[in-house]
């Protein structure tokens, strides 16, 4: 089961939530993975606290010209789709930083000039959290473009027999897309905000184009907001759980602690938002 957690507004609380369901999935002895796919800032780890046990360098396929074999025909800069390629007179300039290693333009070469090189993008790291959460993410270079098949070397490390909790970035740009694609629903972690609200309708419209089942968490509550309550209900969105706006709760997340830890009586809102995921994969109707 992969479950991925979503929010468009950066700053919901979207780790902080998932994070904590997956210690209390651990918690009720389930086999949990998490996986922070937010790979341009991740911060699963600082909650987590894991225990680091493998690192792996992310690479992506560059092209190589044979300049002695190039005869500019121009056939690889015409069929990239990402204009990684130009052909400038008789010359080919590669842009390596638009290039997404699909590695086209070196079987369409006709004259066999082009070769798959290789450049870092970032790393993979894994390893284990509250002894028995398997911990992946992954961290991009800075200032490097290409999360996309980052996003997806930390999904390559899916374990079918766990039940994988996935931190999207926030957003609704291509690594969203990367990462819930495969989801088998999005929970989106939304706030009673005007700015929220507006980023979360983005964002449903994004998971709903890909047929995902979509469920609602509104963090920080502290007031009925209106506009969010009816977009909801016009869109048939069920409300997962609530989780009130407290400054304990606050407190302990600055502190980089896991909520139901220290509060334990937020555990109830955990059991909550399972009881639903289950009846929204099941498409049980909610009350």
């Amino acid at each position: 089961m992969r479950i991925a957690f979503a929010s468009g507004k950066g700053g919901t609380g979207k780790t902080t939530v998932a994070v904590n369901f997956a210690c209390f999935l651990a918690s009720s002895h389930k086999k949990v993975q998490y996986l922070d796919c937010d790979v341009e800032e991740p911060n699963g780890h600082i909650f987590l606290k894991p225990d680091l046990e493998k690192k792996m360098l992310a690479k992506v396929m560059v092209p190589v010209i044979d300049k002695d074999r190039c005869t500019a025909c121009g056939e690889c800069a015409s069929h990239c789709q990402f204009n990684a390629l130009v052909l400038i007179l008789k010359d080919v300039l590669i842009f390596p930083e638009l290039c997404h290693g699909c590695g086209l333009c070196a079987r369409i070469c006709p004259e066999g000039a082009i070769k798959e090189g290789e450049r870092e993008i970032g790393y993979v790291e894994k390893g284990y959290a509250h002894g028995n959460i398997d911990f992946v993410h992954g961290v991009l270079n800075v200032g490097e473009p290409m999360a996309g098949p980052l996003i997806q070397k930390v999904k390559d490390n899916y374990k079918e027999d766990h039940i994988q909790i996935i931190d999207a970035p926030p957003g609704t740009s291509c690594p969203v897309v990367k990462t819930i694609i495969d989801a088998d629903c999005v929970v989106m972690v939304t706030e009673p905000t005007p700015f929220a609200l507006h980023d979360l309708k983005i964002a449903v419209s994004v998971a709903q184009t890909l047929n995902k089942p979509i469920g609602i968490v509104i963090n920080r509550e502290n007031r009925e907001f209106k506009p969010l309550t009816d977009y909801l209900s016009k869109n048939r969105l069920p409300i997962l759980t609530t989780i009130p706006e407290d400054k304990d709760i606050a407190r302990q997340y600055s502190k980089g602690n896991i909520i139901i830890e220290r509060l334990p009586h937020y555990i109830d809102n955990f059991m909550e938002l399972a009881i639903n995921i289950k009846k929204l994969l099941e498409k049980k109707q909610f009350r």
